[in-house]
């Protein structure tokens, strides 16, 4: 099976525009988590692997290095399919379009953002390349690689939906084309001492840009410009560091502001008590925006709205939630993220409900963009309940 390169012209390499939606809504009435078939378990007794509704979904818990080496165990042949396809496929035709050997990028990344990077991270990160087969190296670039080539995002509640409740809606465009998608997976980490939470991501991949935790916390983050602002701690971490340790959307900010940061990003974050803010931060600054607040580079934003877009996708992001406004549940989201709100390059969509920690989402088909293939849904607290059952209860909560 083969994949076709994407053509990456300057302004992709500047930070990949993409686009990430995150929406917070009213949600109608949650079902519960669909039916669940274990696949396998972790022989050191850290992690399962199961399917449900056509998804692979891993369970790990413990220390940083028993969750990687249940999850590089348990998912070795994706997560090794993940890594050679974002380092060697998009790595080599970067290095040719970009006029630097992509190795050579990825060694610089490593080595300044390791500074500030949390330790726990990379013994996960390192513990599953073993487990996996690959080596440290180009395990640490592969959860590095969202630092060259960026994704996008909105939020809703109140007067906007059907009953008040929030919903965060989150639309990933990324490199569809290098089929990404064969390694998805629903992730449910249960590190020792800190919030369990749950992850839309790929095999092989311990950070996150989708994602919501046990509190009730989501967010979805949008890539915009500053490549070469690397002295930080990288995006995906940044995020599981806010999954793990906040609560609230007012923890995550903190977290936010008080760490190093890297490139350009756009987040959307919500929680269950349907708090919800935009964010604009890179390396030197942080703005956030409240629900409903109007900014010149966004076409209309309707009240109890976070609105993060690109041109011309955020034209009929507002349109849609204007038409809509009101009547917004989970289903009606499902429509208005639908293309030209996604991109052609769409790899998956992510609609969160953190009041009841409820999540749909839907991964690219072979030829088609996510928002076009039907949805799952999990329930982060019916997962855990089924680990627990499987494999005896893990030591999870507090910060």
């Amino acid at each position: 099976m083969t994949a076709r390169i994407p053509r990456l012209d300057p302004a992709a390499r500047k930070g990949w525009t993409g686009f990430v939606l995150a929406m917070a809504l009213l949600v109608g009435s949650a079902r519960a988590q669909g039916p669940i078939e274990l696949v396998a378990k972790d022989p050191a007794g850290h992690g399962l692997v199961c399917r449900s509704q056509g998804k692979t979904i891993l369970m790990v818990a413990g220390t940083p290095e028993q969750m990687g080496a249940a999850q590089g165990t348990l998912l070795r042949e994706p997560a090794r399919t993940l890594t050679e396809r974002v380092l060697y496929l998009v790595g080599g035709a970067d290095s040719i379009q970009g006029g630097v050997w992509f190795f050579d990028r990825m060694a610089e990344i490593e080595r300044r953002t390791l500074p500030h990077t949390p330790r726990r991270f990379l013994d996960e990160c390192d513990a599953l390349a073993a487990a996996a087969g690959v080596s440290r190296r180009d395990g640490r670039y592969a959860n590095l690689f969202p630092e060259r080539f960026h994704c996008s995002g909105v939020a809703v509640r109140g007067a906007a939906s059907a009953d008040g409740r929030v919903i965060h809606a989150r639309v990933l465009d990324y490199m569809r084309d290098i089929r990404l998608q064969d390694a998805a997976i629903v992730a449910v980490f249960m590190p020792e001492g800190r919030n369990a939470w749950m992850s839309l991501g790929y095999a092989g991949f311990v950070g996150t840009v989708t994602a919501m935790n046990e509190k009730g916390l989501a967010v979805g983050e949008m890539g915009g410009r500053g490549e070469g602002d690397w002295d930080g701690v990288p995006m995906s971490y940044l995020l599981r560091d806010v999954m793990e340790r906040a609560s609230t959307v007012d923890e995550g900010l903190e977290i936010l502001r008080a760490s190093p940061r890297t490139c350009e990003y756009y987040y959307v974050l919500s929680d269950r008590s349907r708090a919800m803010a935009g964010v604009h931060a890179d390396a030197r600054q942080m703005t956030v925006l409240e629900p409903g607040a109007q900014h010149p580079q966004l076409p209309l934003v309707p009240a109890d709205t976070v609105l993060i877009s690109g041109p011309g996708r955020a034209e009929a992001l507002s349109e849609r939630l204007q038409q809509h406004y009101g009547k917004i549940d989970v289903a009606t989201m499902i429509d208005i993220i639908k293309r030209p709100v996604a991109m052609s390059s769409n790899l998956h969509n992510a609609i969160f409900a953190p009041e009841t920690l409820d999540m749909w989402c839907a991964d690219a088909g072979r030829d088609t963009v996510a928002c076009d293939e039907p949805y799952a849904h999990c329930n982060l607290a019916d997962l855990i309940a089924y680990y627990r059952a499987q494999m005896g209860p893990p030591a999870i909560g507090g910060k």
